[in-house]
């Protein structure tokens, strides 16, 4: 039977617009784009005459109380929404172990202690820059230890017309890496007051959510109550809402069921949550949180120099400019050069050189563990949501710079590669014939 594709169906103009909208959403530079059309507008209203108005809807509250959901729209984004990118987080996480990259330990190990190292001299370098801070300062430190899934992959989408592909699995699996340890982070070192109670109730709707989709049942409105309980209960338990998100993307199965066909049963049910929960992630939580976490005054050129004589900000521009870049360079490096771990075939070390300066782009989850560090009430939460930004965009320019590069060089390779159609070696338009032509 002659199935029509999602092409077919739209070039008879049946495709429906959601779908069509939804597609779009699922595109990385999209999604990039959208980030940064929040962050920018949540930039431009803050140090607008109109401030007052963006700060009043950030800190406007609403939610029951009782049930200790009685937040602002600023807590809804950061735990709320950033729970559906998360349970993207997890899906991925859960498909790249189970039969991705990181299933093969052969494959995945430059990528996974490239990770750790990103993680680790980050780090250990805002801890150097504020030595003499005191505790406070210092509880900052996984602030520039993230790499920004979304933003990074868009600055590659854009860059990446001829790079290798092996570069752009390098850096997913680096971010997911990535991601799975900033989630253990937020878990063991940013929690609230824990409440034993509920994190154990958190358990019930999440282990009967486990019981559904292991036997392959997707019907949302089985589905959704028990993803928003165990949400809730573990909001209420006092560790941070996003990680039941990753749970809840835990338990989803990648593979296939076996009583369903086998390996022609169609995609996983943790390929198919992510196909629809992918756009409302990309297109909505992110940008929202983004708009409202990335909203700081920033006072002018008195205020940016003020952020700047802090150190908190000194310290997260230097770790995730320098700090990313060494330590994915670096441990890049050390396991290739200690271990029969190899680069992927056509990787050259400049290239993994403008990937480890990409990881610097260090956003959402960075701007959630500034909150979690030090909150409204501290003089640092505004410099360090600027010294993100910056050492972001600082981080992305270098980059592109240095992959810019490489991709004409690729590209070059591509034009004398399609030259060269005897694969001898030499371009056609080079060879002479043997009539001396």
């Amino acid at each position: 039977m002659n199935i029509p594709t999602p092409r077919r169906i739209l070039a008879r103009g049946s495709y429906p617009e959601s779908l069509r909208v939804s597609q779009i959403l699922r595109s990385e530079t999209v999604g990039g784009a959208l980030l940064l059309a929040a962050t920018v507008i949540a930039l431009v209203w803050a140090n607008s005459p109109w401030a007052d108005g963006y700060f009043a809807l950030r800190d406007f509250k609403i939610g029951p109380a009782a049930w200790h959901l009685n937040l602002s729209l600023g807590g809804w984004a950061s735990d709320g929404l950033l729970a559906i990118f998360f349970f993207v987080a997890g899906l991925e996480l859960k498909r790249e172990f189970v039969a991705g990259d990181l299933r093969n330990p052969a494959r995945a190990v430059v990528p996974i202690t490239a990770a750790v190292g990103g993680v680790l001299v980050p780090a250990v370098l805002f801890t150097l820059v504020n030595l003499g801070a005191g505790p406070q300062v210092l509880h900052g430190w996984a602030i520039p230890t993230a790499t920004d899934i979304a933003f990074a992959l868009a600055v590659l989408a854009v860059i990446s017309t001829h790079l290798p592909s092996a570069l752009r699995t390098f850096l997913l699996t680096l971010a997911v890496v990535d991601d799975l340890i900033a989630i253990a982070i937020i878990a063991v070192f940013y929690p609230g007051e824990l409440h034993l109670q509920f994190l154990a109730l958190a358990v019930l709707p999440l282990l009967a959510f486990t019981w559904l989709v292991q036997r392959r049942i997707h019907s949302w409105y089985l589905l959704l109550p028990l993803a928003l309980a165990t949400w809730a209960l573990v909001h209420a338990s006092g560790i941070h809402a996003t990680v039941a998100g990753v749970l809840l993307g835990f338990a989803v199965p990648v593979v296939r069921s076996a009583k369903r066909g086998g390996p022609d049963a169609g995609p996983g049910l943790a390929e198919h949550f992510e196909h629809l929960v992918r756009p409302l992630s990309a297109g909505v939580a992110v940008p929202l949180f983004a708009f409202f976490s990335a909203g700081v005054a920033l006072g002018g050129l008195s205020g940016l120099k003020s952020a700047f004589t802090d150190t908190v900000a000194i310290g997260i521009v230097v770790a995730l400019v320098a700090g990313k870049f060494i330590g994915v360079l670096g441990s890049t490096w050390l396991v290739t050069k200690t271990t029969k771990a190899t680069l992927d075939d056509g990787l050259a070390w400049i290239d993994v050189a403008g990937l480890a300066l990409l990881a610097g782009v260090g956003f959402t989850v960075s701007l959630l563990i500034s909150e979690l560090s030090f909150g409204d009430g501290s003089p640092h939460f505004n410099h360090a949501k600027v010294a993100i930004l910056a050492g972001s965009v600082i981080a992305a320019l270098l980059a592109s710079v240095v992959l810019r590069i490489r991709n004409k060089h690729y590209r070059r390779v591509a034009i004398l590669e399609s030259a060269d159609d005897d694969g001898d070696g030499v371009p056609d338009v080079f060879q002479v014939d043997g009539d001396g032509s």
